[in-house]
């Protein structure tokens, strides 16, 4: 909705600025999109009256004009307009005015005759793009006024944002009321009295569809002046409210329609055959618009229609065979209320939106339908002559205003503020809802232009609104609050996901319900948890591990031909049990699973192509764990290759596994390479252990390397975990670099090559030192693993 501020000053002028009035609606809930000014900044420039307009004596288009701009003394203005004529009054910037865009008027000489200043186009004035010709004002223009003052320049247009729920402030009637009661400024709204009829010419009105258009009335004007100039001061309120003036009759309607909010239409009365039929259009029937698109209307579109043929889409845009023109000598004024539901829609499926259409899709007062043709009958009769004939009127059954019931105590409660309930009832009269007490209650009846309010909390919002939302506190919230325990062992779930999105893992969120078959295959699941009412018949269970999701994302990605993924998810997952908390009979832990599929890195040229492993995941998974150590134990798990698997321990506790998919489920979810994959307790995963100080040597450590030959099924988990547990003093490092079977070593043994880093923080080690700690370690293996030493 667009219209200038003096516009509606007209109707209500309450005691603030254009600023704090913007202010006031956007915090209203009508929101001020848009402030522009009518007119760029310029000065000296003043309405002129051109006295005497003679030819130039050394050039054909100029003119040379006596002007008088007030100041006793006519001036001397050289101008090339062609428009220019004696007895007209035009704007005339004097010398030392600034023009839009920086352009100043001087004394000069135009072709060696003196100039006093300008004559001025709209253009030249910034307030419109016709440059044709001067700017004409009216004839009783007072002289020596200036411009700003006599067109209004210094107003300004707003632009509101309305939510679709307020069609009631569509006009500057329904704007002047929401100001009105947000100042406590009196409004002065249009005064429309009854046109009466000097003519008997009608036209009887038939509602083949009450439903859509239950009221319908119209009126015939006879002998009117179609060609009759509009007033300048209906044409600039148009202009500054969007809509461009075509002749006096289309502005009259327009006119009426942003005052009042009802959109009106007038046909040419002369094309017009027999009676005014409001039906819904037939199979195959096709209209020509105002807008020159031709339609093959649908039966859901409502219709004006004569005895021959339609006339226009009721409340969208009337058709061009019964459109009035400069040539029209009778009208046919129509003014209606048209059902929002028979409306909505109907222009925007035929790629077009009228303003008529967006007013009555949204609600157009029903009760204003005769205000707005008298309003309009006058406009013509005064502006265009006429003789006006008797109002013909067609209503069915109006929507119904129900009362709605108002409690102070649900304000309250809604609000946050405890409002008296006086201050209420002040409010809702000065919204034009006047209540009922009811005991301590309101009883309201909305007025047929507030179709918006129909349930208690439209009410509550209308208090709110006109109390001010800024004016309702916003206290703290109280409560007894505490601080939760977090121990320093713990890291928070956000950093354990932070860590492997670091090392290249991707999150996904997947279903907690899944397949039967997942449960089946990857946890070997029988006490199966269904759902009662699944979303998707195949999605019946609640998971009880993340692999099913992790693959079938795998499953995706290779559809989509992503040959290489890493994902990880953390969720929880669900198991039966008697004792479950929170819940009973239900176990409920979060879990934290990592997948990891195709290449080991992304294709580059610095590192040969090489299909991910079982290590590869493994140094993921202590990456994830530090800087507590896991320990790894073969073991077998439903989802996971019988020898390619393991368990991970936690100073001895079992949280979780690790392995490669097993090949039975990768044939069955036609993988082509198998996914290495960990399920850990997320518990676990977020103690991450206080740091420890150790010193750091500066002394040079001795490194020695150990070879020894043991039992092929000796675990080297097992040895290196001993190893550590009973290590010299001054040993700090022992790791794994060799393992070699084959000749040379006997059949059922292996032989291990671990490298031995000693050191000590205070001192230089003797190769005594290092010899017998060496002689310790070998005696210790030799008496725990029977192992032998190789040379």
């Amino acid at each position: 909705m667009k219209f200038s501020e003096s516009w509606l000053r007209t109707f209500v002028d309450p005691a603030c600025s254009g600023d704090e009035l913007s202010h006031l609606l956007t915090m209203a809930g009508l929101e001020v999109e848009e402030e522009a000014s009518v007119a760029p900044a310029f000065d000296k420039v003043v309405v002129a009256e051109l006295l005497e307009v003679g030819k130039h004596p050394d050039a054909d288009r100029l003119r040379v004009c006596r002007v008088d701009v007030g100041s006793g003394a006519a001036l001397q203005i050289v101008c090339g307009a062609p428009n220019a004529a004696a007895g007209i009054k035009v704007p005339c910037a004097l010398p030392g005015a600034e023009l839009p865009g920086g352009f100043q008027i001087k004394q000069a000489k135009v072709r060696g005759v003196e100039s006093s200043g300008m004559l001025c186009s709209a253009k030249e004035l910034g307030i419109a793009d016709d440059a044709t010709g001067l700017l004409l004002l009216v004839a009783d223009a007072p002289v020596g006024e200036d411009i700003r003052r006599h067109l209004d320049l210094d107003d300004r247009l707003l632009t509101l944002k309305l939510t679709p729920n307020r069609a009631d402030c569509l006009s500057l009637e329904g704007v002047a009321r929401e100001v009105a009661a947000l100042t406590g400024t009196p409004a002065r709204l249009t005064e429309v009295g009854a046109v009466d009829a000097t003519i008997a010419d009608s036209r009887a009105i038939v509602l083949d569809a009450p439903q859509a258009c239950p009221r319908y009335c119209g009126r015939v004007i006879a002998g009117v002046d179609a060609g009759a100039a509009t007033p300048p001061w209906i044409s600039r309120r148009l202009e500054r409210s969007g809509i461009r003036p075509i002749s006096a009759l289309v502005d009259i309607t327009n006119y009426v329609m942003l005052e009042l909010g009802q959109p009106l239409h007038a046909f040419d009365n002369t094309r017009l055959h027999g009676d005014i039929r409001v039906r819904m259009a037939r199979p195959g029937e096709k209209i020509t618009l105002l807008n020159e698109q031709t339609l093959e209307l649908q039966e859901d579109v409502l219709l004006i229609a004569d005895e021959r043929r339609p006339l226009a889409m009721g409340g969208i845009m009337g058709g061009e065979e019964s459109g009035i023109g400069l040539t029209t000598t009778e009208v046919f004024l129509e003014s209606a209320f048209f059902a929002p539901a028979a409306i909505a829609g109907r222009a925007r499926r035929y790629g077009f939106v009228s303003d008529a259409s967006h007013r009555f899709e949204r609600g157009v007062d029903f009760g204003g339908t005769l205000r707005a043709l008298e309003r309009a009958t006058r406009l013509v009769i005064d502006i265009c002559g006429g003789q006006p004939g008797p109002i013909s009127e067609a209503v069915a059954k109006l929507p119904e205003r129900r009362e709605v019931r108002l409690r102070p105590a649900r304000v309250a409660k809604v609000l946050g503020v405890a409002l008296s309930s006086e201050r209420i009832g002040d409010l809702l009269t000065r919204l034009g809802l006047p209540p009922v007490k009811d005991q301590d209650d309101f009883v309201v009846t909305p007025p047929s232009y507030r179709f918006d309010i129909e349930i208690e909390e439209d009410l509550i919002e209308e208090v709110a609104r006109l109390h001010g939302y800024e004016n309702i506190p916003s206290p703290a919230p109280v409560g007894l609050m505490s601080m939760l325990p977090q121990t320093e062992q713990s890291r928070s779930r956000a950093r354990v996901r932070q860590v492997l999105a670091d090392g290249g893992y991707q999150e996904v969120v997947n279903f907690a319900f899944v397949e039967e078959d997942w449960e089946r295959d990857f946890a070997d699941n029988s006490a199966l948890i269904r759902l009662a009412n699944p979303i998707a018949s195949q999605l019946s269970v609640m998971r009880s591990t993340l692999i099913g999701g992790l693959i079938a994302n795998v499953t995706t990605n290779l559809k989509r031909r992503q040959s290489r993924a890493r994902f990880f998810e953390t969720g929880r997952c669900f198991f039966r049990d008697p004792q479950g908390v929170p819940v009973a009979g239900f176990r409920q832990p979060w879990k934290l699973t990592a997948l990891a599929y195709g290449t080991a890195f992304p294709e580059q040229w610095g590192w040969t192509a090489r299909k991910v492993d079982f290590f590869d995941v493994k140094g993921d998974l202590e990456r994830l764990l530090a800087p507590r150590k896991a320990s790894f134990e073969r073991a077998a798990h439903p989802a996971l290759h019988p020898g390619r698997s393991a368990r991970v321990l936690l100073n001895g506790q079992t949280v979780g596994f690790l392995g490669e998919l097993h090949p039975q489920w990768q044939q069955k979810y036609e993988l082509p390479l198998a996914p290495v994959l960990f399920e850990l307790d997320l518990d676990a995963v977020v103690i991450a252990g206080l740091p420890r100080y150790s010193e750091v040597s500066r002394q040079p450590p001795v490194i020695r390397d150990l070879a020894i030959v043991v039992d092929q099924g000796l675990e080297l988990q097992r040895l290196i975990d001993a190893m550590t547990t009973n290590r010299p003093e001054i040993v700090r490092e022992i790791s794994l670099f060799d393992v070699y079977v084959g000749r040379g070593v006997e059949p059922g043994k292996k032989s291990l090559a671990f490298r031995i880093v000693m050191q000590d923080t205070q001192k230089t080690l003797q190769e005594v030192e290092v010899d017998a700690a060496m002689q310790q370690m070998v005696a210790y293996l030799q008496e725990t693993f029977a192992a032998q030493l190789r040379v």
